[in-house]
């Protein structure tokens, strides 16, 4: 008997499958037969989907705006001290003329 090669699964077809194992219309051996994939990975697909369904409807997730990872007021104060310096050195840049 020869094996089959190993399948990497993208996330959309393992949620797929755990959906269709959900709806309940089905028993999970059929919803395997329908994939392709094997009965026991239907199962571990399912358990997965209903253990983090809760993190989707939680705090931080969905098309909210996330908080910058950076502090805006110290990176205005940081350009600000960046143009004073640029500003002092072109000045001192210039060549003199007292020769």
């Amino acid at each position: 008997m020869s094996r089959r090669p190993r399948r990497n699964h993208t996330p959309a077809f393992k949620a797929k499958v755990a959906l269709a194992a959900i709806k309940g219309d089905r028993t999970v051996v059929q919803v395997a037969e329908q994939f392709d994939v094997h009965p026991n990975q239907v199962t571990s697909w399912k358990a997965q989907l209903e253990g983090g369904a809760a993190d989707v409807f939680g705090p931080g997730s969905g098309g909210g705006t996330a908080e910058p990872a950076v502090d805006v007021k110290s990176l205005h104060a940081k350009i600000g001290e960046l143009t004073l310096e640029n500003d002092f050195l072109e000045g001192a840049r210039s060549p003199r003329r007292d020769c």
